[in-house]
């Protein structure tokens, strides 16, 4: 590990001295919604307009690098039917090209895209170019941008190691790629979807792919980290088994083995640990019922909005409620049938409010823009090209 640490480390590892219920209370922030109906030139104008509406991209990126953490779950070849991969699971190449640009606008030094692609250690710009991408479009939209596939040390020489404060529930830190740690500006960058096992899928949950599969992955060899990813991150799901032993370990062996119990509390510990400065969310085209098309039932939604936000909890917590869920609803309440609530477990942390009546909505009212996912009439769809014995794990 690093033998030296940053303040945000230093201060992390302080918190992580207090018990979570002595903590400061989960801080609020605004949340800007837009109407968005279509890709296009169309997203850079209502991004830009939710930019302003949270006091602007300059005071938080201006001089900086900027890490954006993209969700391009499963791979290339999933499909829903016939659709492209941006009209359904992952983030559209629009919106990730917009980003950048209003971020370069903004002064941002240096624009960083970040990814762990499914069980690979090929460049980002391959694995875009299997979904036939062009990142050449990605990279022309900036005047500094760089690809890092995170899933594995890649240049690096070691981990970057991350405490949760608080202690947390699993893992009493994470060991990540240095590229987690050796940005200014932290970008979430996810699609608005439901989640088989969370309940719903947003910027938090973005943040589970944060983790490299050399570590967390089914292949990990006992003693130290892989060189390469070797299959997903059941041990995340399943807890059958520990990390490599020079990487944290879980704080009791004896929790749960259960999913719904597991991802949602790694969830919130990896993003109490590496903080979000930023959550945008692209709900203009998604799908229903799940995270991807390997998820029984999925069909195409239209929400036609653009969400944006300084605080994930608070950003995923208008998102739910635009999906047509309370963000308060614990288990056994819909969409958390099955697992425990994500956005209280990271508010738990400190990470921020859930609480609609403490967050402020900028832009468009929440019910003049609301989409109920689980009351739009289905759509016969196709049938998907894809592997149904292979499960990607975000």
């Amino acid at each position: 590990m690093q033998n030296q640490m940053s303040r945000r480390q230093l201060l992390a590892g302080l918190a992580g001295a207090l018990p979570l219920s002595e903590q400061r209370a989960a801080p609020a922030a605004p949340v800007a919604v837009a109407r968005c109906r279509r890709y296009g030139i169309e997203v850079a104008h209502v991004l830009a307009k939710l930019f302003d509406q949270l006091g602007g991209l300059g005071r938080l990126v201006t001089g900086k690098t900027v890490a954006i953490k993209l969700n391009l779950t499963g791979s290339p070849s999933y499909r829903m039917g016939h659709r492209p991969l941006g009209m359904a699971q992952w983030v559209h190449q629009d919106i990730i090209a917009a980003t950048i640009t209003l971020l370069a606008k903004a002064g941002a030094r240096r624009i960083r895209l970040l990814e762990s692609p499914w069980s690979t250690a090929e460049p980002l710009e391959e694995y875009m170019f299997a979904a036939n991408w062009d990142p050449q479009v990605l990279a022309a939209a900036g005047s500094r941008v760089e690809f890092e596939n995170t899933n594995y040390l890649g240049r690096h020489k070691e981990y970057a190691r991350f405490p949760v404060p608080g202690g947390g529930w699993i893992y009493p830190a994470y060991d990540l790629s240095p590229a987690y740690r050796d940005c200014d500006v932290f970008v979430s960058l996810a699609k608005l979807k439901e989640h088989a096992t969370t309940g719903v899928t947003l910027t938090l949950k973005n943040c589970f792919g944060n983790a490299p599969c050399t570590i967390y992955g089914d292949g990990a060899p006992e003693d130290e980290p892989s060189r390469f990813p070797r299959g997903g991150r059941t041990i995340f799901h399943r807890g059958h088994r520990q990390p490599p032993k020079s990487c944290p370990q879980e704080i009791d062996p004896r929790s749960p083995r259960e999913d719904g119990y597991r991802v949602p509390r790694i969830v919130a510990e990896l993003v109490a640990a590496r903080p979000i400065d930023l959550a945008i969310i692209d709900g203009i085209e998604s799908m229903a019922g799940g995270e991807g098309p390997w998820i029984r039932g999925v069909r195409p939604i239209s929400p036609g909005l653009l969400i944006a936000g300084t605080n994930p909890v608070s950003t995923d917590a208008v998102a739910m409620a635009l999906m047509g869920f309370d963000p308060m609803a614990e288990r056994g309440t819909p969409p958390f049938e099955r697992c425990d609530n994500t956005l209280r477990l990271a508010e738990e942390l400190g990470v921020g409010t859930r609480d609609l009546r403490r967050i402020e909505v900028r832009g468009a009212s929440i019910a003049e823009a609301a989409c109920r996912f689980r009351s739009q009439a289905p759509t016969r769809q196709p049938q998907s090209r894809k592997n149904p014995s292979r499960r990607a794990d975000r």
